[in-house]
């Protein structure tokens, strides 16, 4: 073989091993290089191995070394740390959005950032309240299309299912594609959803991604934003849910201060009212799960105006209330 293509070779080799198989903690030693360039048939003199090192560092691989008993050779500084791989590694494993086989997958890449001795600290399990993971693994390619589609600004094509009692899909709109200019993708509650123009509907609208069949690019120029926003259009909606918009105005406890701003971010304006209360205007999209949350709150809320808000959720708390009067 040519020295220089023997040289490459070694290089590679070595970057491999040490990348592999050192850390802080565990050195490789000299002979362990010569071994394992003797498997790639490139063996190396115990001089020229030092300069390789040498030849490393200057292409950027941080190799630290240290000496005496149980000294050799390591990575230090790695692209990710271990304490960054760790989060990434919950967060992978914690996420419904991802099927467990997909998962399993992408931890595994995740450990070929580390040592083989670091990813076995990566190799944890972690335990999510209530999680459910997804059985449908087109979600993970479905979100990547969406984003090209966005990128390209062009229009999509799809079907929109519900699933009904049988565990089977229905077909919202008989069945008949949904045309739809996409705008962004949103992580909320767990779920991912696309916030696009409803080419039939005429309006902005967001859909759960993992509801989303037969998605198909065309090659129809997508509408343009017209100034909207992504941030504000989350905000607005509670849990994703399509209500009522309005600016709504609340009288609230004094301690529940932080519980709005945790919710609604720290822009919004809490305006004293006494010394145990506060109101506040928030402008949303009133729904179920918004009134499900404020009834949470209890007594500790009264909802102000408008009039037909007001009206609406008196309403749902008394049906609610005549369901228990009549057993």
């Amino acid at each position: 073989m040519p020295k220089g293509a023997n040289q490459k070779r070694k290089l590679m080799v070595l970057a491999r091993f040490l990348l592999k198989h050192s850390d802080e903690a565990h050195p490789v030693t000299l002979g362990q290089l010569q071994e394992e360039l003797e498997r790639w048939d490139a063996s190396a003199e115990r001089k020229s191995i030092y300069d390789d090192m040498e030849q490393l560092r200057q292409l950027g691989l941080d190799v630290q070394t240290r000496r005496g008993v149980g000294g050799g050779w390591f990575i230090g500084q790695r692209e990710f740390e271990l304490a960054e791989l760790k989060l990434l590694v919950d967060a992978v494993q914690s996420s419904r959005f991802l099927t467990q086989k997909k998962s399993n997958a992408l931890i595994h890449k995740l450990e070929s950032l580390a040592s083989v001795y670091q990813a076995r600290q990566l190799q944890r399990q972690v335990y999510v309240d209530r999680r459910i993971k997804t059985m449908n693994e087109s979600i993970f390619y479905n979100v990547d299309q969406l984003h090209g589609a966005i990128a390209a600004r062009r229009v999509i094509a799809f079907r929109y299912f519900e699933v009904n009692m049988a565990k089977e899909r229905v077909y919202r709109r008989d069945g008949s594609e949904y045309r739809v200019t996409p705008y962004g993708l949103i992580w909320d509650n767990e779920n991912y959803y696309l916030a696009g123009w409803d080419h039939a509907k005429k309006e902005v609208r967001h859909y759960r991604v993992d509801k989303m069949a037969e998605i198909q690019l065309t090659g129809e120029r997508g509408r343009e934003r017209d100034g909207w926003d992504l941030e504000g259009y989350t905000r607005r909606h509670f849990g994703m849910y399509a209500g009522r918009p309005c600016q709504l105005r609340l009288r609230c406890a004094a301690a529940l201060a932080g519980v709005f701003l945790d919710r609604f971010g720290q822009d919004i304006m809490l305006v004293p009212q006494d010394e145990g209360h506060f109101t506040v205007t928030l402008d949303l999209v009133v729904s179920p799960p918004f009134w499900g949350w404020l009834f949470g709150l209890g007594e500790q809320v009264e909802v102000l105006s408008p009039t037909w808000a007001v009206e609406e959720f008196r309403g749902r708390l008394a049906r609610v209330a005549a369901v228990y009067e009549s057993t």
